[in-house]
């Protein structure tokens, strides 16, 4: 199982939640399997996001997709993410 996991910062976390809420059948259809989300103790706009998939492959085109960049911009990300890739042992 791979999972990736995104951190970026927010403009208003309502909105951005609202945003990634709207986004779970799409995300779904893109492989995503499990997923979670996680606010920095102190500054709720300080978002890290974690996904899992079956493959490391489907994470990786999950990642890349122009749709994904497309709904975090109208979400109101902030800035580049950082994005890291992880396999469960």
């Amino acid at each position: 199982m791979a999972t990736m996991f995104i951190k970026h910062a927010v403009a208003d976390f309502p909105k951005w939640k609202k945003a990634y809420d709207g986004f779970d059948s799409e995300r779904k259809s893109l492989g995503v399997t499990s997923h979670g989300v996680y606010q920095l103790e102190g500054d709720p706009n300080d978002v890290t996001v974690s996904h899992e998939f079956s493959t490391m492959a489907a994470a990786k085109d999950f990642a890349g997709s122009a749709r994904l960049k497309e709904v975090m911009g109208q979400a109101g990300v902030q800035g580049a993410p950082t994005v890291w890739f992880t396999n469960r042992v």
